[in-house]
C-alpha cells in the first residue's frame, strides 16, 4: 500500500483532496462550526505559506527577467506581446459569456421579488478613472509597496529597476545575480509547499462547501452551471487554439501538464497564490525562466478573462431577472466596457465586484442586482481563477514561441 501511494502524482493528491473536501463539506453543511474551527485553520495555514513567498517570488523573478533580456527593445515586445494577448482573449471572453447566456437562457426557471433587494447589501467601492489608475501603478514608496502587496506597483518598480541595472553593465549583472539567488531560494520553499497541497486544498474546501452548501449545490444552480461551461469551452477553444496554432504545442499536453495549477487555482481563489505552481509548469512545457519570469507575474494581475466571462453571464442574468430585454448594441457596449474595465480595476481588491458594477451601469442596468449574485461569488470566483491562471501560462507558451524561447523537446 505505501508503494502504491508513493508512485500517486502530486495532481492526482490535490483532484483526490479536492473530491474528498467536496463529499466532506456537503456532509458538515448542517453543522459547519465544526469545519471552520478544525478544518479552515489547516486551509488558512498553507494560503499563509503560498502569500509568505508571493512578493519576494514576484519582485525577484521579474528583476531576474528583466536582467535575463538582451536589450530593453526585447523588453517593449514582450510587454507588448503579453498585453495585446490578454486584450484580445478578455474580450473574447466577454463576448462568448454573453452569447451563450442568452443561448442557454442563464436566468430561466429563476423567479425571485427583486423589490427585497436593497442597495445598501451591495457595498461597492468607486471604481479608479484611467488617470487614477496610471498615476496608482506609480509607487511613491516601493518599500511600503512591497510591505502592502501592491503587485501593480511592485511590477512597476521591479520592471524600472531591472531596466537600470541593465543599463549598469557588468555591476548591474553582480546584483542581478543576488537576486537570481533568492529566486533560487523561493523555488525551493515553494517545492516544499506545495507537498502540502492536498492537505491545503482539503481544508480550504470543507469549509466553503460547509458553509455555504445549501447555496453552491441548491439555489442559483444554474448560473453557476452556464458560467463554468462558458468557462470551459473558453479554455479549450481560446487557450487550446491558441496553443496549437501560436505555440506550437499539442493542446491535450498543455492540458495535461497545466493541471496543478489549475486544481490550485480552483481551491484558492488566487491568481498570485498559484504564481509558483504557474512558474512550475510553465517551466515543464518547455517555457524559458526569462518568459515565465516576465509574463507570469504581470498576467497574475492584469489578466481578467475569468472575471470577463463572469461580468457577461452575470450581466444577461441580471438583466433578465430585471425583465430587461438587452439589445445587440447594449451588449456591445458591455463587451467595450468589461475589456475597458479590467485595465482600471487591475489589482484593485474586489475587482470582480467593481467591474460588474461598471459593466451594469454602462447599459443601464440597477447595480442592485449585483446582491442577486454576491451569496454564490466564491464558486463563481473558483472558476473564473482556473480561467485566468490558465490564459496567464497560455500567454507565456505563445510569447516564448515568438520569442524562439521555448523549448518543445521538453
Amino acid at each position: 500500500m505505501t508503494k502504491y501511494k508513493s508512485k500517486l502524482s502530486l495532481p492526482f493528491k490535490i483532484f483526490i483532496a479536492l473530491i474528498l473536501g467536496v463529499l466532506f463539506g456537503i456532509a458538515m453543511t448542517g453543522d459547519s462550526q465544526i469545519a471552520v474551527t478544525y478544518i479552515k485553520p489547516f486551509g488558512d495555514g498553507f494560503l499563509a505559506l503560498i502569500k509568505m513567498v508571493v512578493i519576494p517570488l514576484v519582485f525577484c523573478s521579474l528583476l531576474v527577467g528583466v536582467g535575463s533580456l538582451n536589450n530593453i527593445k526585447q523588453l517593449g515586445r514582450f510587454g507588448i506581446k503579453t498585453i495585446i494577448f490578454f486584450m484580445f482573449t478578455t474580450s473574447i471572453a466577454v463576448m462568448l459569456g454573453l452569447v451563450l447566456s442568452n443561448l442557454l437562457n442563464v436566468s430561466s426557471g429563476f423567479s425571485m421579488n427583486t423589490n427585497i433587494i436593497n442597495k445598501s447589501d451591495v457595498i461597492m467601492k468607486k471604481a479608479p478613472t484611467i488617470a487614477e489608475t496610471i498615476i496608482n501603478i506609480i509607487p511613491s514608496n516601493p518599500i511600503k509597496s512591497l510591505v502592502d502587496g501592491n503587485m501593480l506597483q511592485i511590477i512597476t518598480f521591479a520592471i524600472i529597476l531591472g531596466i537600470a541595472l541593465l543599463e549598469s553593465g557588468e555591476k548591474g549583472r553582480e546584483v542581478f545575480g543576488i537576486f537570481e539567488t533568492i529566486a533560487n531560494a523561493m523555488y525551493k520553499i515553494i517545492s516544499w509547499i506545495m507537498k502540502l497541497a492536498p492537505i491545503g486544498v482539503f481544508a480550504l474546501i470543507v469549509p466553503a462547501i460547509a458553509t455555504n452548501g445549501a447555496v453552491v449545490i441548491g439555489s442559483l444552480l444554474k448560473l453557476i452551471l452556464v458560467a463554468y461551461f462558458v468557462s470551459i469551452a473558453h479554455i479549450i477553444l481560446v487557450y487550446g487554439l491558441s496553443v496549437k496554432l501560436i505555440g506550437k504545442i499539442n493542446p491535450l499536453r498543455f492540458f495535461k501538464t497545466v493541471i496543478p495549477a489549475m486544481l490550485t487555482a480552483f481551491s484558492t481563489s488566487s491568481s498570485s497564490g498559484t504564481l509558483p505552481v504557474s512558474m512550475n509548469v510553465a517551466e515543464k512545457l518547455g517555457v524559458s525562466k526569462t518568459v515565465t519570469s516576465f509574463v507570469l507575474p504581470l498576467g497574475s494581475t492584469i489578466n481578467m478573462d475569468g472575471t470577463a466571462i463572469y461580468q457577461g453571464v452575470c450581466a444577461i442574468f441580471i438583466a433578465k431577472v430585471f425583465g430587461v430585454d438587452l439589445t445587440v448594441g447594449q451588449q456591445l457596449v458591455i463587451i467595450l466596457s468589461a475589456t475597458l474595465a479590467s485595465i482600471g480595476t487591475a489589482g484593485v481588491p474586489g475587482a470582480g465586484m467593481i467591474m460588474l458594477a461598471m459593466v451594469l451601469q454602462s447599459v443601464g442596468l440597477p447595480v442592485e442586482g449585483i446582491a442577486l449574485v454576491a451569496g454564490i461569488d466564491r464558486p463563481l470566483d473558483m472558476m473564473r481563477t482556473v480561467v485566468n491562471v490558465t490564459g496567464d501560462i497560455t500567454c507565456s507558451v505563445i510569447v516564448a514561441n515568438t520569442e524562439n524561447k521555448i523549448n518543445h523537446k521538453n
